[in-house]
């Protein structure tokens, strides 16, 4: 299996971060199935303040580059949702150009 840790901002809003929450309170089903059927076993996405940390642990075959944006790709309603939250999020500062959720180095594994 394997792990990534990546992050990105909500803007700086109170009532666009609580709408945030709110809609991964009830994330869409097929979200959800799309997602494991790339190969994400696990998901958590963390707050603090507006910065969110996901954390995301897959199969051994899976290739962010590739299977990440998959899921997008290949459900309508999984794009909606990306679109929706896109939103809701910017880019933190140390973000590549091309990145929008940023990846995250491991610095440390128990």
């Amino acid at each position: 299996m394997k792990h990534y840790g990546l992050t990105l901002n909500l803007k700086d809003d109170s009532a666009i971060i609580e709408k945030y929450k709110a809609y991964h309170q009830d994330a869409w089903p097929e979200v959800l199935k799309a997602l494991k059927a790339v190969g994400i076993t696990k998901m958590n996405i963390y707050l603090l303040g507006r910065r969110l940390f996901m954390a995301m642990e897959t199969v051994d075959g899976f290739d962010i580059e590739r299977d990440f944006p998959r899921y997008l790709e290949e459900n309508p309603k999984c794009k909606a949702w990306d679109e929706l939250m896109r939103t809701f999020q910017e880019p933190v500062e140390d973000a590549q150009p091309d990145e929008w959720w940023a990846r995250m180095e491991t610095v440390f594994e128990l």
